[in-house]
């Protein structure tokens, strides 16, 4: 059908400390950096969607490109949520490298067909790593 939409290209979040939060995703997911510059970091997550690290205030004003045309100001306050999919069986696997690097696992939520870690990164955005499944007969209970 003509129209539709194929899926979440980007996301991003805002940070006060850019290159901490670079070296967090990078180091903690392996994410490859696509673009690298004082007010963003783009990286590549599972070559198919775009993980934008902002730093706060960084992009108030628009940016003007050479090519024509403009990025509109944007920027994001306080603690969101970003969601990654994980396969069912590497639960164990991501439970160990969380806790190998000293991030506290802060909830595990065992859905009815699928399996949910919770954790914060260097600015209290909460991220989840999350099986196949979750949403699967939730109905009314969120």
């Amino acid at each position: 059908m003509e129209g539709n939409i194929n899926g979440i290209l980007e996301s991003a979040l805002y940070f006060p400390d850019l290159n901490s939060a670079s070296e967090f995703y990078k180091d903690l997911f392996g994410f490859e950096v696509l673009l690298s510059s004082e007010r963003l970091v783009a990286l590549s997550v599972a070559g198919k969607q775009v993980l934008l690290l902002f730093q706060e205030e960084g992009s108030l004003k628009e940016v003007q490109l050479p090519t024509g045309g403009f990025i509109p100001a944007h920027d994001g306050k306080g603690p969101v949520h970003i969601a990654f999919s994980i396969d069912s069986g590497s639960i164990g696997y991501w439970k160990e490298r969380l806790t190998s690097r000293n991030i506290d696992i802060e909830s595990e939520i065992s859905f009815n067909q699928g399996y949910s870690l919770y954790f914060y990164d260097t600015n209290k955005h909460l991220v989840e790593l999350a099986t196949p499944g979750i949403w699967k007969g939730l109905g009314e209970t969120l």
